[in-house]
């Protein structure tokens, strides 16, 4: 098994910048990929970005330029630098790591944006 323990969510304003983490525990195995995915209300759960173990990474179209995903391998913990929010960021922030062929996924951070 795999725990996922996300921090960073909160209230910001538009063009205010937050830090999501991710902090992955249990039995993990190299090479792995650990990402964020977003679900806003009535909508599908969306990629925002992923990063393997090796350090490449894969943006989704409507962050691209804005946030970042970087990770620290010997914590396990992958972060999501978001900058120039906007109100269509509003949504619960999940974290997701595939290891070991089988895929986990965090609880969930809200991330609300004011306009």
């Amino acid at each position: 098994q795999v725990q996922l323990v996300e921090s960073g969510g909160g209230l910001v304003q538009a063009g205010g910048s937050l830090r999501l983490s991710c902090a992955a525990s249990g039995s993990i195995f190299s090479p792995n990929v650990m990402g964020w995915y977003r679900q806003a209300p009535g909508k599908q759960r969306e990629l925002v970005a992923d990063i393997t173990s090796g350090g490449s990474t894969n943006n989704g179209d409507s962050v691209k330029g804005r946030f970042t995903i970087s990770r620290d391998n010997a914590k396990n913990t992958v972060y999501l630098q978001m900058n120039s929010l906007k109100p269509e960021d509003t949504a619960v922030y999940y974290c997701r790591i595939i290891t070991g062929g089988r895929l986990f996924w965090g609880q969930g951070t809200q991330v609300t944006v004011s306009s």
